[in-house]
């Protein structure tokens, strides 16, 4: 009884998992040619995302254990600049008065 339960709370995980099974098996029976073509064309661009995603999570992994306990009010202050600097501060070419006389 508990397995059956437990598998009608998955049902929508089977039902996106069929259809995405049946999706892409219906798009490599249809269209070899232009998926290999694709492929070879953007297999560089292929490598060097997973290369990037890799280094940026082998990164993220080591660097965060080797840090100390800062205080967060500076990566906030940081983030607020670099997400909404442009709405908080001037340019620097807009506060100047230059006047060519």
């Amino acid at each position: 009884m508990e397995i059956s339960q437990r598998l009608l709370k998955l049902r929508y995980h089977f039902l996106v998992a069929l259809l995405l099974s049946i999706t892409l098996f219906t798009l490599l029976l249809t269209t070899p040619t232009t998926f290999i073509t694709l492929f070879t064309y953007f297999w560089p661009l292929f490598v060097s995302t997973a290369i990037v995603l890799s280094l940026v999570f082998i990164f993220a992994r080591t660097s965060s254990s080797s840090l100390p306990d800062t205080d967060s009010s500076l990566h906030k202050t940081l983030l607020d600049y670099v997400a909404a600097g442009h709405l908080h501060h001037e340019p620097s070419f807009l506060t100047h008065n230059n006047k060519s006389d």
